[in-house]
C-alpha cells in the first residue's frame, strides 16, 4: 500500500486570499451550493410548522392526560424550533438567505399544520407520530443525497435526524401501540 497523499499548503494559502469573499465554502464542496441552501430552507420550514403543531397542541391539550402529553409536547417544540435554528446557521454560513416566510412555510414543509379537537390526545399523538415519520423519511434522503459532499451538513441533518426519532420513540410510548 502507497501513500500518496500530499498536502499542496502553499496552493491551498494562494487559493484562499484569492477567494476570501466565499468565506468556508471551497472548490472542493462538491454540490451545488444553491441546491443545498433551497433544501435546508424547507427543512427550516418543516421544523417551523413542527414547532407550531407542537406549541398548539400542547397549549389546547384537555383530558386526564393533558399535564404529561402537553409537557413532551412542549419539550418537542422547543427542539424543532432549535432544529430550525440550525438549519438557518447554516443557510447562512452556506451564503444563502435563511427563509423564514410565513406565507410560504406551510407549502414548503413535508409536513402539515393540524388541529385536532382539544380533547383528543390521542389524534394529537398520532398526527405528531406522523409528522415525525415524515420527516424521518425525509432527512434520511437528504442525508444520503449529502453523502460525504457535505460533512458540515451531513452531520447538522444526522443530529436533527437523531432527535426526531427520539420523538417518534416518546410518541409511540404515550400512545402505547
Amino acid at each position: 500500500m502507497s501513500d500518496d497523499f500530499v498536502l499542496d499548503v502553499s496552493r491551498i494559502r494562494d487559493e484562499a486570499r484569492r477567494k476570501m469573499a466565499a468565506g468556508p465554502v471551497t472548490d472542493a464542496y462538491g454540490l451545488d451550493k444553491d441546491r443545498v441552501i433551497g433544501i435546508l430552507n424547507d427543512v427550516i420550514a418543516t421544523e417551523v410548522v413542527c414547532w407550531l403543531r407542537y406549541t398548539r397542541h400542547a397549549i389546547s391539550a384537555s383530558g386526564i392526560d393533558r399535564a404529561q402529553v402537553s409537557a413532551e409536547f412542549t419539550e418537542h417544540a422547543a427542539e424543532e424550533m432549535q432544529h430550525a435554528l440550525r438549519a438557518a446557521e447554516r443557510v447562512s454560513q452556506l451564503g444563502g438567505d435563511p427563509d423564514f416566510d410565513p406565507a410560504s412555510l406551510a407549502r414548503r414543509a413535508h409536513t402539515d399544520y393540524t388541529t385536532p379537537p382539544d380533547n383528543d390526545l390521542k389524534a394529537m399523538l398520532e398526527h405528531n407520530l406522523l409528522a415525525e415519520r415524515i420527516v424521518i423519511a425525509s432527512y434520511q434522503e437528504i442525508i444520503r443525497w449529502l453523502g460525504p459532499h457535505d460533512p458540515t451538513t451531513r452531520r447538522l441533518m444526522e443530529s436533527i435526524l437523531e432527535q426526531e426519532e427520539d420523538h417518534a420513540d416518546d410518541l409511540v410510548d404515550l400512545i402505547g401501540v
